[in-house]
Parts: C-alpha cells; structure tokens; sequence
C-alpha cells in the first residue's frame, strides 16, 4: 500500500459521515478526484466520478457508501443527557461504554455512551444486555439549557471515535471501514486507470444512506444507467474465535471476497465467472464467501431499469457495526488490482457476450 492509499485511508475512516451527514466524505472525495474524474452529485447527495476511456459505454458503476453506522439525539433530558436513535444496524452490546462525537451547531462535542457501574447493578441485570432505548450519552452537561449552549439539539448527528492506526502487524485500524473502504476503492480504480487506457467509462459512485436502506444507490443508479455494477464493499471476516466457517469465510490476508450471495442479490452468473478467470489469469488471490444476514447496494442497482450484471466484492473487515475494525492492506490492494483488471475486460463485446449469458 503505497502512501496516497494510505493518507486516503486515515482521512476517509477518521471523518465523520453517517447517514444523511455524508458531506465531508463527499468533499474528500471530490478535492481528491479533482482532475482524474468529471465530477457531480445526484439529488440526494451521492457523488458521481466519471473517468472516461476509450469509450462512452460501456458504463461500469462502482459504488462504495459513504455513510457509517452511528446514531441521531432524539432528546435531550432535564439533566442535559442525551437518548439517542440508532443509523444502521447496531448490537446493543458493543455500545456501552464507547466514546461518540455530537456534531452540533458549535462544531464536534465529546461524549460517552454511558452506563451504570457494575458495582450497584443486582445479579440478575448484570446477566441481561441493556436495550438502546435505555442508553444515553454524556456530553458532560448538567441541564438541557446547558446543552443548548454547547450546540446541540434533537437530529445532530452523533458519531463513534476511533483514529486510523497501523499495527504492528500491518494490519489497519479504524472506525467506518464499512464502506470508507468502498469508496477509497472506487478512487484507488479510477487512479489506477488515469495513467492508460481502458474500453468503457467508469463511474466511481459515493452512495449516501447505504445503512438505513440502500437509498442512495437507487437515485445514483438513475443518474448513472450502468451496463454492468462492481460493489466496492467491506466483507465480513471469519476468522476470529467463535465464528465458524459455514458463518463466514473470509481470512485477512487470504484476498478480497467475492461474494455468491447476499441478503438482497444473487450475483450475474456471466460477470461472477468473469471475476474468478481474471483473478486467476492474475494470480490475484480471492476469498468465496456469501452472507444472508445483510445487503449492499447492489439490492437496488441489479434491479435497475431492464437490469443490470452485478456482483459484491469485498474486503474482508473484522468487527463491523462497532466502533472500530480491522483490515488488511495486502487484501486492499488486491481488491485493487481484481477491480482493475476486471474494468479492463469489460469492453462491449465482452458486456454484450454477459448478457447473452446471463
């Protein structure tokens, strides 16, 4: 991983972008993508990078969210704590305890998810995991007018705190790698391809408010009317204690996954061939692995129009929906180099041959 990809990283996963709040993610990505890619944005807010080839079309779609879980104030108590709405899915057991930034009208405010100490907690409590309804967050505020000086207010956004760091191991760190991994792959591919030629445009795609229901990516999907969808997504690694392999299969460092299922789509037989002979010809390693427990944008894109081949490929993440994760950068820069390669082979012979497939 060279030092562009990097920097890209840390700036992308420590900037705040739940979903609805994606507008710094959006401005990172254009202040980057300035001259590699004609840039626009749909009406909802997803951010459209064209990098033109050799041709018009085919056009390749290859999103990846911007949006991170995290959560909303949905009040502010007398005593100046805050109750709080989840964006996206969260496991009530990973939340206590963390530390979260409200993003008011003043800028940021630190806080913390806060909880009762064990100490005064009955036996049977301690036993049962404590429901969001019943969380809240202390920003260190003792009324609700003291709230309302620092800023905040009910529907600020309130994100989790995690700085990127590289381990000793050369693994990575960081908060919202689902999807800011997605989307520095969709920058990484149409920097890769500026330095030479390829048959077809490509449209590297930030989607907004992928977490709370694939939004985004229909509205993109309009404005871009692909031929043929590569999703740039996080996948879900299985190789921490407790998970078994008919759970998931995805080892860091082993390559990227490529995906035969999801909640919401069956990849296109044609294209996911495709993908298992290039990676191959490239001796690029790869991981097969399917999820029934979630979805990507892939759900609303592969329905488009009269269709559109798609398929999931992702990195494997340990420890999404928390927050902080962990990925590996060989299997990053492999993503990479299976996406560009891909792109390249998708030339309109070989996209119309898809379709006859499919």
């Amino acid at each position: 991983m060279d030092e562009w990809t990097q920097s890209l990283l840390k700036e992308l996963t420590e900037a705040p972008g739940v979903p609805g709040y994606e507008g710094d993610i959006r401005r990172i990505v254009r202040e980057k993508m300035q001259g590699m890619a004609e840039i626009e944005c749909d009406n909802l807010g997803s951010i459209i990078c064209a990098a033109r080839g050799a041709a018009d079309a085919p056009r390749i779609m290859i999103p990846g969210h911007m949006d991170e879980v995290g959560f909303m104030v949905k009040l502010v108590t007398k005593e100046g704590f805050l109750r709080f709405w989840p964006l996206g899915g969260w496991w009530s057991q990973v939340i206590l305890g963390q530390r979260v930034q409200v993003f008011g009208t003043k800028g940021p405010v630190t806080g913390i998810v806060g909880s009762k100490p064990p100490h005064i907690l009955p036996a049977e409590e301690r036993k049962k995991p404590i429901e969001l309804k019943d969380m809240f967050i202390d920003i260190g505020a003792s009324s609700e007018e003291q709230v309302k000086k620092m800023g905040v207010r009910v529907g600020d956004p309130v994100v989790p705190v995690c700085p990127f760091e590289k381990l000793s191991s050369g693994l990575l760190l960081a908060k919202a790698w689902d999807d800011r991994v997605g989307v520095a792959l969709f920058m990484d591919v149409i920097r890769a391809l500026s330095g030479g030629a390829h048959p077809n445009t490509v449209y590297g795609v930030g989607t907004v408010q992928e977490e709370v229901g694939t939004r985004g990516a229909k509205t993109a999907a309009h404005a871009v009317d692909p031929d043929v969808c590569l999703v740039a997504e996080v996948g879900i690694a299985g190789d921490t204690p407790g998970v078994k392999p008919e759970d998931a299969k995805g080892d860091l460092g082993k390559g990227p996954q490529i995906n035969v299922l999801d909640g919401g789509m069956i990849p296109h037989l044609a294209l996911r061939n495709l993908v298992y002979e290039v990676a191959e010809a490239e001796k690029i390693p790869y991981q097969v692995t399917g999820l029934t427990g979630g979805t990507t944008d892939g759900r609303p894109i592969h329905l488009h129009a009269r269709g559109v081949p798609t398929i999931y490929i992702g990195v494997p993440a340990r420890y999404i929906h928390t927050h902080a994760g962990i990925i590996s950068a060989d299997d990053y820069d492999n993503a990479v180099k299976l996406l560009v390669e891909v792109v390249k082979r998708l030339d309109a012979p070989a996209v119309a041959k898809l379709k006859d497939a499919g």
